[in-house]
């Protein structure tokens, strides 16, 4: 006994719909006992969710060629910097390393033309 497309199709939609259904009450029942549970037990949201928050990474801005400690120039300056001039202790930008900026690309350019 074959089924037809048509015929399987209209099957599969009444069952698509009858899932869909069944999630949704089965959802509902779900919620509710996640509820009482954290009514019940006094939980709180990290608790349940545990998350962290997302830390920041701040590029260092200085480094100490001698001990090769790096400071972002964020806080209380250590001791390896405090009281000195700061641009002895710069770290090269990372935009001489990506290549030129877009003025000098330009620059660049125009010279190419003429």
């Amino acid at each position: 006994m074959t089924k037809t497309l048509n015929a399987l199709l209209a099957q599969r939609m009444q069952l698509d719909a009858a899932i869909a259904q069944a999630r949704k009450e089965e959802s509902k029942e779900a919620l509710k006992k996640v509820h009482e549970l954290v009514a019940e037990f006094g939980f709180t949201a990290q608790q349940v969710f545990p998350w962290r928050p997302a830390v920041k990474k701040v590029i260092p801005k200085y480094r100490d060629k001698k001990s090769g400690a790096t400071w972002t120039g964020r806080g209380k300056p250590p001791a390896w910097i405090a009281g000195k001039n700061r641009e002895d202790f710069l770290i090269e930008s990372r935009s001489s390393h990506e290549g030129p900026f877009l003025a000098e690309m330009a620059a660049a350019s125009s010279r190419q033309r003429t």
